[in-house]
Formats: C-alpha cells, sequence, structure tokens
C-alpha cells in the first residue's frame, strides 16, 4: 500500500498525493496542507469525481449521501468537485469543520484560516442554488483546545453570534494518547516548532474555570452560562458587551430560575479524540444562519 501523509488519509481525500514519489521519499514536512498546501501536493479531485459517478450508477443504489469529513480547503482547488458534491451528495446538510476562527488555535490544530471556509461557503451556496436545493453548511468548533485564549473564545463568540448560530452540544478538548495536541496539553510546549527550555509556550485552558468558561462562549446563548461569562467579560475589560441590545453578547438581567454563581462547578461531559471533538448545530440554527 502506497504510504501518504496521515492528515491526507484521514481526510478521505481520493487519490491525492505528492506529484513527485522522490520528493515524497525525502519529505519530512509535518503536513501536506500546512501552514499552506504544497506546491507539490496534487488537488486534482478528478478521480474523486469519476469514482462518485460510478457509484452512482451501480445497481440498487438510489442516493450516496456525504455527512462530513470533506477537507475543504483542498475541495476549493477543485470548484468541478465541490459542484458534484453538493449537486448529488449533499442531504441537506454538510458538516465541516473550521474548529475555530483565531489564528493562535488554528495554528495549534493545523488548520486553514477562515478564508477557505468563506470560499468553500460561496461554493456550496452557488452550486446548491444552481441544483435548485435548500442546503445548509454547518460548522463545527472546538473548545479549550491547547493554544486557545478566553479572548479567542471571545471572539468566535461574537462570530457566532453575527452569524446567528446558536450551538446545540458542545464538547470540550480531551487530550487522547498519540495526539501532537496531547503533548502540548501536558507539556506546555509547542511540538510542531524545536523544543528547548526557552521554546514556545502554549497556553493551556486546563482548569476547570477555564474550560466552563470556553464551553460557556459556544453558548453565549444559554442563561445557564450567562452569570459565568457576565464575570469574565467584567474581568477582560469587556463590559461594553453586557447588555439588551443585539450588539452585547448577553444581557445583564437573569431570568428567574436560571443561571449558576459564575464560581460554582459543572461536571464535564464529553469524550472523543483529540482533533475530533467539536459542536453541533440543530437544523433550525443552520436555517437562521443561512
Amino acid at each position: 500500500m502506497k504510504h501518504y501523509p496521515l492528515e491526507i488519509q484521514k481526510r478521505h481525500m481520493y487519490r491525492l498525493h505528492c506529484k513527485d514519489p522522490k520528493i515524497e521519499s525525502a519529505c519530512r514536512r509535518l503536513s501536506c496542507v500546512f501552514p499552506d498546501i504544497c506546491e507539490n501536493m496534487g488537488t486534482d479531485h478528478g478521480p474523486l469525481v469519476q469514482l462518485y459517478r460510478k457509484a452512482r450508477t451501480l445497481p440498487g443504489i438510489k442516493k450516496i449521501l456525504i455527512g462530513s469529513g470533506v477537507r475543504y480547503d483542498l475541495a476549493v482547488k477543485s470548484p468541478e468537485y465541490v459542484r458534484e458534491l453538493v449537486s448529488h451528495h449533499v442531504g441537506g446538510y454538510l458538516k465541516i469543520a473550521p474548529e475555530h476562527i483565531a489564528e493562535g488555535p488554528l495554528a495549534k490544530m493545523m488548520k486553514p484560516g477562515m478564508g477557505a471556509y468563506y470560499k468553500f461557503k460561496e461554493l456550496f451556496e452557488k452550486f446548491s442554488k444552481e441544483a435548485g436545493k435548500e442546503q445548509y453548511l454547518i460548522p463545527y468548533f472546538i473548545s479549550a483546545h491547547p493554544g486557545t485564549t478566553d479572548e479567542d473564545m471571545l471572539e468566535l463568540a461574537l462570530w457566532l453570534k453575527a452569524n446567528s448560530f446558536r450551538l446545540d452540544q458542545v464538547q470540550n478538548f480531551t487530550p487522547t494518547p498519540m495526539a501532537m495536541a496531547s503533548a502540548m496539553y501536558h507539556t506546555g510546549k509547542n511540538p510542531l516548532r524545536k523544543i528547548s527550555r526557552k521554546g514556545e509556550e502554549v497556553p493551556i485552558p486546563k482548569s476547570g474555570r477555564a474550560r466552563r468558561l470556553h464551553k460557556a462562549f459556544l453558548r453565549y446563548h444559554d442563561p445557564e452560562n450567562w452569570p459565568l461569562l457576565r464575570e469574565a467579560l467584567k474581568q477582560m475589560g469587556r463590559t461594553d458587551l453586557i447588555g439588551g441590545s443585539k450588539k452585547h453578547l448577553v444581557p445583564a438581567w437573569q431570568p428567574a430560575g436560571t443561571g449558576r454563581p459564575a464560581n460554582s462547578r459543572r461536571p464535564e461531559t464529553g469524550r472523543g479524540t483529540a482533533r475530533t471533538q467539536h459542536t453541533q448545530d440543530r437544523p433550525r440554527a443552520a436555517r437562521r444562519a443561512k
């Protein structure tokens, strides 16, 4: 079996590989697609398009739907592939994983910036309209990933509010064996760079309060989280985001019977791999965000 870099294997991008076997055999680059797509990385999705078309003609096959797993920064290099995917293989919703919008955590995740997300969204909506289909793009996000600060989560919360996303299920990052993010979590160092005593320090949201706060930013709309968010915003000097208008993140008032004291403890929920924990939207949230 031919070896392809892990970053490409796990995204199931069919037959995408290095253009030159000699370069591939000598390459020590951690990722073919980070910090940008390597100039030697093939991005021709033609074989995958042909595979989709052949699969649709098989006897007994009524529908082939792809719900997630698309490496969208590679997909935008092949608009023909995006057209094929959107026209025939999306069952109303397609989940993709920007995971965050801030440069700090994205760099630690080896993920593309939001420019790739916006480009894919543009193509997705264009081809959905051409196909006469009402379809929605659902982004995943993660909280408390190594390299994420409170300010990063506030930035993400403001983006979610501006785009009318209200996330229902949120899971915090959990370190798991053999993951680079787990090495960051336990050492506070960045293994993507040379490790030394003076090497890059990575902010780690380890404390229970920090993890609850990061999760609360993703669910800024939940009254249960408002006491914690109000306290954090005051400490961050962002009281301008507390109030009753659309420009505010949380209101100054609290509905009766809701909310916990900001310093109360809430059990952590959700486990998963270090790179795949995410949030999920309900369909109605996607409809609001279109």
